[in-house]
C-alpha cells in the first residue's frame, strides 16, 4: 500500500513540476513578444524582425522541419510582400513535423496562430485608441496563441503524432489575414524551393488556430468552425471534458483570423479563443493581464483535440456553413458597436458586452462594457446565436429598446441604429 501511494505521490510530483515548466515557458514567450523592446510587432519593422528570429531559434531548437531551400539557406520563412500604396515585406515562420504513420504522414493538420500587433498604434491601424500613440504590446493578441503553439510544438515532437503537423505563425495577420491567405496561395501553386510539405493544398487536412487564448473567464473558451466536418463536435467536445472546460461552439469557420482562410479553401477549421476584453487592440494588451493557469487548460485541450485529429482513422470530411462573421459587420445592415462575449461565460442569463465602443450606438445610448444583453428589441437574447439572429433583423435609422442587467440592476436602453457602415 505503501509503495502504491508512493508512486501515485511521484506520479502526481510530474505533472505539477510539468505545469509549471509549461506555465513558465509560456510566460516567457509572452514577456518577450509583448515586450517594449518589440514595440508591437508591425510588419516590417525592427520588432517584426526580433519576434521572427526569437520564433525561428525556438524552432529550430525543437529541430522541427524547415519549408524552404535555396542555394545558401534553408529556412522557416515563407516571405511575402503586400500592400500597395506602402509595399512591406514580412513573411510567416513555418515548421513541420512528419507524422509517424506510414499511412497517414501524407495528410497534414495546421497549428497557427499570428504573431504581428498594431506596433504603435495611431489613425487607421486598427487601434481602439486611435488618437494615442504608444507601443501596443499584444500580450494576448496574440502572444499567448504564439506561446501555446510552441508548448505543442514542443509536446508533439515527443508524442510523434500519426499525421504531419505544421506549426505556423502567420504575419500580417492584422492587416486582413495577409499571411495565411498567402500560405494557402502558395501552397496552390508548385514551388520547387518548397520541401516538407505536402505537394499541393490538397494534403492539409485540418486548421486549428489560437487567437488572444490568454484571457480565460469562468473556464470557458469558444470554439468556432465545430460544423465545418462532422466530428468535429464530437472532438470538441471530448476534448473539454477532458481538461475539464466548459466551451461554446460556432458551427461556422468565419471570422477575423488566419483560420479564415483556410475554411475559404475548403479546409475544415477550429478557431479557438478566450474572446474579447477591455485591453483589445490598446496598449494595456500587457503581459501582466495574461492568465497562464487558463492558458495550461487551453493547452491541455488542444493537446487532446490535436491528438484526436492526427489519429482518427478516416480523412475529416468538410461541410460548407455558412457564416455569420460575429466579429465584423458581414451581412448586417446595422451595428451597436460593441463586441460581444464569445465564449458564452456570463454568470447569469444573457450575453455579456465585453467591448462597448465610445461614440457607438450602444455606447451613444448608455450602454457599458460588461452590461449583460437580455433583450434587443424585445427579443430574448441567450447567447451569440441569438444576438446575430436579432442583429441581422434590425434596420438602420430606428430605435429599438434593448434590456440589460448591471450590478444586479435591469436597465433598458432606447438605442438609436446606425448603418453598419457608419
Amino acid at each position: 500500500m505503501r509503495k502504491a501511494l508512493l508512486i501515485i505521490s511521484l506520479a502526481f510530483a510530474v505533472v505539477v513540476q510539468g505545469y509549471a515548466q509549461n506555465q513558465e515557458e509560456m510566460r516567457q514567450v509572452v514577456e518577450y513578444l509583448a515586450s517594449q523592446e518589440l514595440g508591437g510587432r508591425y510588419p516590417a519593422t525592427a520588432g517584426d524582425t526580433l519576434a521572427s528570429k526569437y520564433l525561428v531559434g525556438k524552432l529550430r531548437g525543437l529541430r522541427l522541419k524547415p519549408i524552404v531551400k535555396g542555394k545558401k539557406k534553408i529556412g522557416y520563412y515563407q516571405d511575402f510582400t503586400y500592400g500597395k500604396d506602402v509595399p512591406r515585406t514580412t513573411h510567416n515562420i513555418i515548421a513541420v513535423l512528419p507524422g509517424k504513420d506510414r499511412h497517414l504522414r501524407n495528410e497534414y493538420i495546421v497549428i497557427g496562430s499570428h504573431y504581428d500587433h498594431l506596433g504603435m498604434g495611431g489613425q487607421g491601424s486598427g487601434s481602439r485608441r486611435p488618437d494615442t500613440l504608444g507601443v501596443h504590446p499584444g500580450a494576448d493578441d496574440n502572444a499567448s496563441g504564439d506561446a501555446v503553439v510552441l508548448q505543442l510544438a514542443r509536446y508533439f515532437k515527443k508524442a510523434r503524432p500519426a499525421r504531419s503537423i505544421i506549426f505556423a505563425f502567420f504575419g500580417a495577420e492584422e492587416q486582413g489575414v495577409v499571411g495565411s491567405k498567402q500560405f494557402v496561395e502558395w501552397m496552390k501553386q508548385e514551388d520547387s524551393r518548397r520541401i516538407n510539405l505536402p505537394d499541393n493544398l490538397n494534403g492539409i487536412v485540418a486548421m486549428v488556430n489560437l487567437d488572444m487564448v490568454g484571457r480565460m473567464r469562468n473556464n470557458s473558451l469558444s470554439i468556432s468552425g465545430t460544423g465545418t466536418s462532422s466530428g468535429f463536435q464530437a472532438l470538441a467536445e471530448k476534448a473539454a471534458a477532458s481538461a475539464n472546460l466548459t466551451i461554446s461552439c460556432t458551427p461556422d469557420g468565419y471570422g477575423p483570423s488566419d483560420h479564415v482562410s483556410f475554411v475559404a479553401a475548403n479546409i475544415p477549421v477550429l478557431y479557438l479563443t478566450t474572446g474579447g476584453h477591455l485591453e483589445y487592440h490598446t496598449p494595456d494588451d500587457a503581459p501582466s493581464t495574461i492568465d497562464y493557469d487558463g492558458m495550461q487548460r487551453t493547452l491541455a485541450f488542444t493537446r487532446e483535440l490535436v491528438t484526436e485529429l492526427a489519429t482518427m482513422p478516416g480523412k475529416p470530411d468538410f461541410i460548407n456553413v455558412p457564416g455569420r462573421n460575429t466579429m465584423t459587420h458581414g451581412n448586417f445592415k446595422v451595428t451597436l458597436g460593441l463586441m460581444p462575449d464569445f465564449t458564452g461565460s456570463s454568470t447569469v442569463p444573457g450575453l455579456r458586452a465585453d467591448i462597448v465602443v465610445n461614440g457607438k450606438p450602444a455606447h451613444n445610448a448608455g450602454i457599458r462594457s460588461g452590461d449583460v444583453i437580455q433583450e434587443i428589441d424585445g427579443k430574448p437574447v441567450k447567447d451569440i446565436n441569438e444576438y446575430m439572429v436579432c442583429l441581422s433583423e434590425l434596420v438602420a435609422g430606428t430605435t429599438i429598446p434593448v434590456k440589460v442587467l448591471r450590478d444586479g440592476e435591469t436597465i433598458v436602453f432606447q438605442v438609436h441604429l446606425n448603418s453598419a457602415q457608419k
